[in-house]
C-alpha cells in the first residue's frame, strides 16, 4: 500500500498481526488495532515519522512487548500510521507522508504527534490503537479528532522497543472511541488482573485553567460540575485555582518565571512548560543528536527549528528542572490525596487549520503546554474525553489521577462519559 494513501491518510503500512489464539474468551478478543510508527514490529522498519530516518535505520527484529500482550489478549493488528516526524509536534501534519485527514473537521489539523493512531479510531478504520505521549501527543489528537485519549502514568507501561523521545516524560497511551474498550486495553497495558472499582473521594474543577479558553469554558466548568453531582453527588465536587497552588508549593518554578506577557497565560503553569519543555530538549539531544547531525535529516517546518534548538541545548538548569519534577509530585499528590481527580481542559481551544503559520500558534500553543505539562510533569495518568462540538469543532475536557491510580481514573471515565455528554448537549453549546 501506498504510505498514507487510504483510510484518511492514516496507514504507513498495512498487514495483518494475529492474536496468538483464536480463543473468543480472550479479552480483546475481535478487535483490531493500529499502532504509531515509532513501535518496533518484527520484519518492518520502524520510520519515526521521517524518510531520512527509515532510510538509516534497519528492520526491526524483534515486536514491542506492549504489541505482542495486545496480540496474546486477542486483538488484531491491521498496521502502522502515520505520525509527525521524531514525535515533536502536535499538530499532526507531515510533509512526507501526508497530513492524516481528521474526521471530525477535515480542514483542520488531526493533532500529534500520534496524528495517525488517533485518525483511525476516529474514523472507525479500527476499535483502538497505540500512540505515545511525552508532552502531549496522545491527549491532543484525541482532543482534535473526538476521541477518548488515554496518557498512563510515567513508567506504569513498558516503552521496550518503542523509540525514545525524552525518557523522563515518555509514555505509551491508547486511544478507543469506546469508554469500555478503552478500559479493556487499559486492563491488559497496566497488568490488571484482579482490579476492584473505586469511587473519587472528589473531583477538583481547575476553575483557572478553564478560563484559559475563549468562550466555552464557562459552560465546560457547568458541565462537568452537573456531571460529577449526576455520578457521585454534590459532596463530590470541589473548585480550585491550580495556578496559585502550583505557584506556592513548586518554589524551583522561579528560575522559569516569565516577564512577558502574562494575559494569556497562567504564570506558573507557563514557567512549568517552559521547564518541561527545557528537559524534552536535553534528553531529546542526547538520543538523536548525532544522528541528528551526522544525517542532517530533511524536516519540515516547525519541526526542523525544534529539532535543531534541541540539539543546540546546554546542561544549564536541567537540575533544576528535575528538582521542579519532584517538587510537583509532591505537591500534586498532596492535592489530590488518595482518590482526587482533577479536571481541566485537554487544550485551550478548538484544533488549529491546515498550515496555519506558525508564528499564529504562539500563544494557541504556550496554552496549550501550560496545560498539557501539568501531566507531563508531574507523571500523573489523564484522559481526554470528547463533549462534541462547539461551532462545528470537537472540544474536549481531561479528567488526571495521581501517579498509580489509572485504573480509578479509567473507572471514573467509565462511569461519567455518557453523563458528560449529555449534560454539553443539555447545555445547548454544540
Amino acid at each position: 500500500m501506498a504510505k498514507g494513501s487510504s483510510d484518511n491518510g492514516a496507514f504507513m503500512d498495512k498487514f495483518i498481526l494475529k492474536p496468538d489464539s483464536s480463543s473468543s474468551q480472550l479479552p480483546l478478543s475481535g478487535l483490531t488495532f493500529a499502532v504509531k510508527d515509532i513501535f518496533d514490529i518484527d520484519g518492518y522498519v520502524t520510520g519515526f515519522g521521517n524518510p531520512d530516518w527509515a532510510r538509516t535505520h534497519s528492520v526491526a527484529t524483534s515486536t514491542a512487548p506492549v504489541v505482542l500482550a495486545l496480540l496474546k489478549a486477542g486483538a488484531t493488528c491491521v498496521g502502522k500510521t502515520v505520525m509527525d516526524e521524531m514525535a515533536y509536534s502536535i499538530n499532526g501534519e507531515n510533509v512526507h507522508y501526508g497530513t492524516p485527514t481528521n474526521p471530525c473537521a477535515p480542514d483542520r489539523v488531526p493533532g500529534g504527534s500520534s496524528s495517525g493512531s488517533a485518525v483511525a479510531v476516529g474514523a472507525m478504520t479500527v476499535d483502538f490503537s497505540l500512540g505515545t505521549d511525552t508532552g502531549g501527543s496522545v491527549r491532543v489528537p484525541a482532543s482534535y479528532c473526538g476521541i477518548l485519549g488515554f496518557r498512563p502514568s510515567h513508567g506504569i507501561v513498558s516503552t521496550k522497543g518503542v523509540i525514545p523521545m525524552a525518557q523522563s516524560f515518555d509514555t505509551v497511551g491508547w486511544f478507543a472511541r469506546d469508554p469500555v474498550i478503552l478500559k479493556q486495553v487499559g486492563r491488559i497495558l497496566l497488568e490488571l488482573h484482579d482490579a476492584s472499582s473505586v469511587a473519587p473521594s472528589n473531583i477538583v474543577i481547575a476553575k483557572d485553567c478553564f478560563k484559559l479558553m475563549d468562550s466555552s469554558g464557562d459552560q465546560l466548568t457547568r458541565v462537568i460540575t452537573q456531571s460529577v453531582e449526576k455520578s457521585y453527588g454534590r459532596h463530590c465536587v470541589k473548585f480550585a485555582s491550580l495556578g496559585d497552588y502550583v505557584e506556592e508549593q513548586v518554589p524551583n518554578l522561579k528560575h522559569f518565571w516569565s516577564t512577558g506577557n502574562q494575559e494569556y497565560s497562567i504564570a506558573s503553569l507557563a514557567a512549568l512548560s517552559s521547564a518541561m519543555r527545557l528537559l524534552q530538549r536535553y534528553e531529546f539531544k542526547k538520543n538523536h543528536g548525532e544522528w541528528v547531525t551526522t544525517v542532517k535529516p530533511n524536516l519540515g517546518p516547525g519541526i526542523s527549528e525544534r529539532v535543531w534548538e534541541a540539539v543546540r541545548t546546554m546542561d544549564e538548569h536541567i537540575d533544576v528542572c528535575h528538582s521542579v519534577k519532584s517538587e510537583l509530585i509532591a505537591a500534586l499528590t498532596a492535592f489530590l490525596e488518595d482518590f482526587g481527580i482533577l479536571a481541566l481542559p485537554t487544550v485551550a481551544g478548538p484544533p488549529p487549520k491546515l498550515q496555519q503559520e506558525a508564528s499564529s500558534l504562539e500563544i494557541f500553543r504556550a496554552k496549550a503546554f501550560s496545560l498539557l505539562s501539568v501531566a507531563g510533569v508531574s507523571g500523573f495518568c489523564q484522559v481526554s474525553v470528547p463533549l462534541g462540538m462547539y461551532e462545528n469543532l470537537p472540544i474536549a475536557v481531561s479528567l488526571l489521577a495521581k501517579k498509580g491510580m489509572d485504573w480509578l481514573l479509567l473507572n471514573v471515565v467509565e462511569t461519567m462519559y455518557t453523563s458528560l455528554k449529555e449534560q454539553f448537549e443539555l447545555l445547548n453549546i454544540d
